[in-house]
């Protein structure tokens, strides 16, 4: 155990001497080093090719949805009087920043620029004997035509979709991918005509083609919001899982902007998680590109608004490779939202810290970009606030520094935080280092 009976912590009010910037100079070298934690590893090679759209929307799906859940407080969140509302305030506060960091397109796939690679008998549009002979290609051919004179493409291809032939549900499927990804009106048509009954089962398909062209046209339909109690209703939870699981790196992407999408309504966060949804996007955060581990990231983030989510992004291993994020440029900052999510039940709390999240956090603290340092003390607030062991911890890497520098420097939150975390060191320190305070917490932790 630490004893912080001798550690000086100046007030935050008090100027930043040469004095603290040299401490902060040397605080790496009060580390110590744990060989438990796991070092990062490699991505898995993925080949699927990053796509070359610039998916950032100004008023991007992802934006409109974190907002949403900003600006409602979960009440399970914390239950610490300790805490009194004010980390649970300031985290929901963050969430709204989360969205600075999500960018989201109806079909990320980037299909138009592989259509264009492809021969002309492979792209979907190629003439067949009985769907309409149309370019889908053309964004603005599509975003042009009267909705009736598509009516008919929309009808031939939902014929399609149910024969036995596969090459006929792949042009299909895919032809209804493109249709739904440029108007809200075309995809409430197609979904009123019948289609997402029939896509549903396709979801399943052996053919990955055709599987990954079913997930992003549920996907692009889940963005018309009267669909999305219809794919709902037809039961497309699971069969989506089961494409987060096995599908293309594209379908998995998509998989995960669908249940994401889905999860809009807030019933099905609890099914999506019950269904098995949260251990294969945590394989998608490890293993996939950077656009899927952005998917994964923002996804995990919705689902873990209630408690039971969170444990089960826990038992499934969430918490390492999110402590291995905190490094690594511009996925650090959702990263620590989602730790600070997860840092919501006590399960969270002790892997955040047990994976080297403390030391991590730290390092943040002193070397991080202005709105990753907010981040960081917010979660460091939630780990610190109960637990003396963690106090101990906390200073023992080398925190005081940094978040006096934050205290005088950072924003109006990340100064109110950095405060607040000073202020519970103080305490512990005048209550007698390392054993007081946070008694509970310590007896959990020691099991």
């Amino acid at each position: 155990m630490v004893s912080l009976s001798n550690t000086q912590i100046p007030s935050p009010q008090s100027p930043c001497t040469s004095s603290n910037r040299i401490h902060l100079s040397l605080a790496h070298s009060m580390r110590t080093l744990r060989p438990g934690i796991s070092q990062p590893e490699p991505d898995a090679p993925s080949s699927e090719p990053e796509s070359d759209l610039d998916t950032t929307l100004t008023d991007s799906f992802i934006d409109t949805c974190l907002c949403e859940l900003a600006a409602t407080v979960a009440p399970s969140a914390s239950k610490s009087p300790a805490l009194d509302g004010s980390i649970t305030t300031g985290i929901l506060e963050l969430s709204r920043d989360f969205s600075d960091y999500s960018s989201f397109n109806s079909d990320i796939s980037g299909e138009l620029e592989r259509l264009a690679s492809v021969t002309r008998s492979e792209a979907p549009n190629s003439s067949s004997p009985d769907l309409p002979d149309l370019d889908l290609t053309s964004s603005e051919l599509l975003e042009t035509m009267p909705l009736e004179s598509l009516e008919p493409v929309v009808k031939a291809c939902i014929e399609k979709l149910s024969t036995s032939l596969e090459e006929e549900k792949r042009k299909a499927t895919a032809r209804i991918r493109l249709l739904a990804k440029h108007r809200s009106d075309l995809r409430e048509l197609i979904g009123a005509s019948g289609a997402i009954p029939v896509l549903v089962p396709l979801l399943k398909s052996t053919d990955p083609a055709t599987q990954e062209s079913a997930v992003t046209a549920l996907l692009n339909l889940s963005l018309e919001e009267t669909n999305k109690a219809a794919i709902t209703a037809a039961g497309a939870i699971k069969p989506l899982v089961y494409a987060l699981r096995t599908g293309t790196g594209i379908a998995k992407q998509n998989a995960a902007c669908a249940l994401l999408s889905l999860s809009m309504i807030e019933d099905n966060r609890a099914t999506i998680g019950a269904c098995g949804a949260v251990p294969p996007l945590v394989s998608l955060l490890v293993h996939g590109s950077t656009r899927g581990k952005k998917d994964s990231l923002t996804t995990l983030y919705k689902l873990c608004s209630i408690k039971r989510n969170k444990e089960r992004a826990v038992d499934a291993g969430a918490v390492g490779p999110l402590v291995r994020l905190i490094g690594e440029g511009g996925l650090s900052e959702k990263a620590m939202v989602v730790l600070g999510s997860l840092a919501g039940v006590l399960e969270g709390r002790e892997a955040i810290v047990e994976e080297g999240g403390i030391q991590a956090l730290v390092e943040a603290l002193e070397d991080g970009p202005a709105k990753g340092k907010e981040f960081a003390v917010a979660v460091l607030l939630q780990l610190c606030a109960d637990s003396g062991l963690n106090r101990a911890m906390l200073v023992r890497e080398g925190a005081i520094p940094p978040l006096v520098a934050l205290s005088q420097t950072g924003s109006a939150r990340a100064k109110q935080k950095a405060e607040t975390l000073l202020g519970y060191l103080r305490e512990q320190r005048q209550e007698g280092g390392g054993s007081g305070g946070g008694g509970t917490a310590q007896a959990n932790l020691a099991r």
